[in-house]
């Protein structure tokens, strides 16, 4: 890609933000080296990885480069045999461990997201625990060769902090003594030379003896080794000079074991660096809110709301572009700062950004193409040096162009045909666009020539845009209208400024006829394409209204129905218990019938058979009252007299009066209030007919009552109870066991129902319905 086109371009200022995004020094590297890519399938490898690097940022967040150094010139010289010091290793180490975390982190993502290439990235980074394991059991933090790397090295210091306290031990003796201490200068021991020494004043130099290693800026102090510890002092360094050799003894066995390992830390940095410059990538197009383009390879560039990436979108207008369908030559025209040279310098970026893997800042569903080439002439790029005027400036860029374009070019001109003389140049710059035309490259062109406004109108390849300016403000809003040319605002925002009105009317009366017919279509093009711009504005608003509506229509379709079928599974699920309940009640019932046939041949009291039928009818499941509704009108035509069907409990009844919200309601011998909503009218005449009565509680009203093992007072009680829930489930007849006994149940029982006013008769029961231990009673 010419370099020329990517500086006027200001792709540089791209690649500087992107490389603030790098985490490490290999990513930044890499970004800046970043170009277009001109290739179909390298540039849609590119965008993917991109694509893949924002799906993680948002599943995990921040990315973990900790640790990671720029460690290729180590390993390099490890390679060839150079010894690393304690810091390069320690570098190399904290290398290993931040590629070890990364790629474990990128392993887990790939388990649950698809990232390919960002995977396969991560199974480059090494892993080498056992090499950084090695390298910090003999180096700490602080880069320093620790006792416990090695044997010899452990006794070598346990010798020299041996050494040590023997030559302080000795030298606190001299300057402790009382005699001593109006010959030092201080009574501190120092280093000088890596040896041991005492402050010691000038005069009294000759009274300890041994060396003198230095002495202060004026003389006074004599800083000298005493004669009684130079032996000790030259033991220590000994001892140092052994330690050094059994550090650079180990510092070479480690770089030999990082040599080992140099292929594999290579190719690990690069995939770090990929990987990190791919992350920068995300970083960019988070910060400019930056979408995935289409791409394709005809020429064809759809840009929807597309904003300059170097300006501030809160203040930048954003621009739609088409171009490569219907026409390939797009003319824009305008007044200067309207933002022409703007809107170039987008397409161009975005084109190149997108060639070069990197989101754009626009709507989602815009399109790029690729490209072979993109050309740019914009600005005043005139060499003083070669002393060319802006013309030949231009016109050698021009030249330059024009030789190397062909239909897979993009091609940019910034006010084509300007710095000469207007009819000269607007030919000149015809001439040039049509020689793009014929050719089919994709062009982008701004002028200020009305000539090139009517050869856009009579070319079909080529079409009209203008950048918006408000004459009221005197302003231009930077919108670009496509379908529209530009128009002089000349004379408006003379007028506006103030110009006196007879100038303004002489000026006018010069320009010819066709000049202001031209101007007034324009000016009626312009306010239809605002109208129309202002419309798809609203549909595409209305539009994007109904598919968010339609979306949680979708979700609360889709919520309704797992909720249908979660209830409807567990109802399914509860009728098989109730059924699998019952099955099993069942064959304990049988089971027993079995067991006590056979025990006493059938010869079994009356009360044993009603308990085990009881049983059965308890495990039978219930069935539960349904409320209905009434509507109002339907409740108004109940009359007294009517024949209707009491809905709470199923029985039908004759309605003797009616009241505000109920109804006294006669069912067989008895009376009661049902609200009206409780009833439904029926045709014909009130009839006595009886019923099933689906009861409020959750069981029925059984056909018979155990009164054994109570009192008469507690039995009046619950045969009161147990004869009006009889008679309200329509029961005819029912059972009372009181068993057999010494008979005083039975009488009481029975006196009970002699007086009862619902009680028709009562009998003892007959053989086979329990015999004097059950009273048979027969309900009104």
């Amino acid at each position: 890609m010419n370099q020329r086109v990517l500086r006027v371009l200001e792709y540089y200022k791209i690649i500087e933000k992107l490389m603030r995004h790098a985490n490490t020094s290999l990513g930044k590297e890499l970004a800046e080296q970043l170009t277009p890519l001109s290739d179909v399938e390298a540039v849609r490898q590119a965008l993917a990885e991109t694509d893949e690097g924002r799906l993680v940022y948002r599943v995990k967040g921040l990315i973990p480069f900790g640790g990671v150094r720029d460690i290729r010139m180590p390993v390099k010289r490890a390679a060839v045999g150079s010894t690393l010091d304690a810091s390069d290793l320690l570098d190399v180490a904290d290398t290993i461990m931040g590629g070890r975390r990364l790629r474990k982190f990128l392993f887990d993502v790939a388990e649950q997201h698809a990232i390919p290439t960002l995977h396969g990235l991560a199974d480059q980074l090494f892993e080498l625990r056992d090499l950084e394991e090695e390298i910090r059991s003999c180096i700490d933090d602080h880069a320093h060769v620790v006792d416990t790397a090695s044997p010899e090295l452990k006794t070598i210091r346990h010798s020299i902090q041996l050494t040590q306290s023997r030559i302080r031990e000795k030298l606190d003796s001299i300057i402790r003594r009382p005699d001593n201490q109006k010959m030092l200068q201080e009574t501190i021991v120092t280093i000088r030379n890596d040896r041991y020494c005492i402050p010691v004043k000038a005069e009294y130099r000759g009274v300890f003896g041994g060396i003198v290693h230095d002495q202060s800026s004026s003389g006074a102090t004599l800083f000298i080794e005493p004669a009684v510890i130079v032996q000790l002092n030259n033991e220590l360094r000994e001892w140092e000079v052994k330690e050094q050799r059994e550090i650079d003894r180990i510092l070479n066995q480690l770089t030999a074991k990082v040599g080992q390992e140099a292929d594999v830390l290579d190719d690990g940095l690069r995939a770090l660096a990929r990987i990190d410059c791919i992350f920068a990538k995300v970083g960019l197009a988070n910060e400019m809110k930056a979408v995935l383009p289409r791409l394709n390879d005809q020429g064809i560039i759809r840009l929807r709301k597309a904003f300059h990436p170097l300006l501030d979108r809160t203040l930048a207008v954003p621009v739609d572009v088409r171009l490569g369908e219907d026409y390939h030559l797009l003319l824009i025209t305008g007044p200067n700062t309207g933002g022409k040279t703007v809107t170039l310098k987008t397409i161009g970026l975005h084109a190149l950004m997108g060639m070069s893997g990197l989101h754009i800042p626009a709507e989602e569903g815009s399109e790029i193409a690729i490209f072979d080439k993109v050309f740019a002439d914009i600005g005043d790029e005139q060499s003083i040096e070669q002393s060319l005027s802006t013309f030949s400036a231009h016109m050698t860029n021009m030249i330059e162009i024009l030789e190397e374009v062909d239909f897979r070019s993009l091609v940019l001109l910034d006010e084509l045909g300007a710095g000469t003389d207007p009819t000269e140049g607007a030919a000149l710059a015809q001439a040039i666009l049509e020689f793009l035309r014929k050719r089919g490259v994709k062009t982008v062109a701004t002028t200020h020539y009305s000539e090139l406004k009517a050869y856009a109108y009579s070319v079909d390849e080529a079409m009209n845009a203008s950048v918006e300016f408000d004459v009221q403000s005197l302003r231009p809003t930077y919108r670009l209208l496509i379908g529209v040319p530009g128009r002089s605002n000349a004379f408006a925002i003379s007028e506006r400024l103030g110009l006196r009105k007879e100038i303004i009317e002489e000026a006018k009366s010069r320009v010819t006829t066709e000049n202001v017919q031209v101007d007034d279509l324009i000016r009626q093009l312009e306010v239809n394409q605002l109208q129309t711009e202002r419309e798809r504005r609203q549909a595409e608003s209305l539009r994007k209204e109904l598919e968010t509506l339609r979306l949680e229509l979708e979700k609360e379709k889709e919520q309704f129905l797992r909720e249908r079928d979660r209830f409807l599974e567990q109802a399914e699920e509860e009728a098989r218990d109730i059924v699998r309940r019952s099955e099993r009640e069942a064959q304990n019932v049988l089971q027993e019938l079995r067991k006590i046939r056979e025990e006493e041949q059938a010869n079994f009291k009356e009360h044993q058979l009603i308990e085990l039928r009881k049983r059965l009818e308890n495990a039978a499941p219930t069935r539960r009252e349904r409320r209905v509704q009434r509507k109002a009108e339907q409740r108004n035509e109940i009359r007294a007299g009517d024949a209707v069907q009491v809905l709470t409990l199923n029985q039908k009844g004759t309605v003797l009066e009616v009241q505000q919200e109920e109804a006294l309601v006669q069912i067989g011998s008895m009376k009661m209030k049902v609200k009206l909503a409780n009833l439904d009218k029926l045709e014909g005449k009130k009839t006595e007919t009886r019923g099933i009565v689906t009861r409020k509680s959750d069981q029925p009203t059984a056909l018979e009552l155990d009164l054994r093992g109570t009192t008469i007072e507690e039995a009046a009680y619950e045969m009161d109870r147990y004869l009006d829930n009889a008679i309200l489930a329509g029961l005819s007849q029912v059972s009372i066991i009181h068993g057999k006994g010494t008979g005083a149940l039975r009488i009481g029982v029975q006196e009970f129902l002699r007086n009862h006013p619902q009680v028709r008769s009562f009998r003892i029961g007959a053989h086979g319905e329990g015999g004097s231990g059950v009273t048979i009673v027969t309900l009104k």
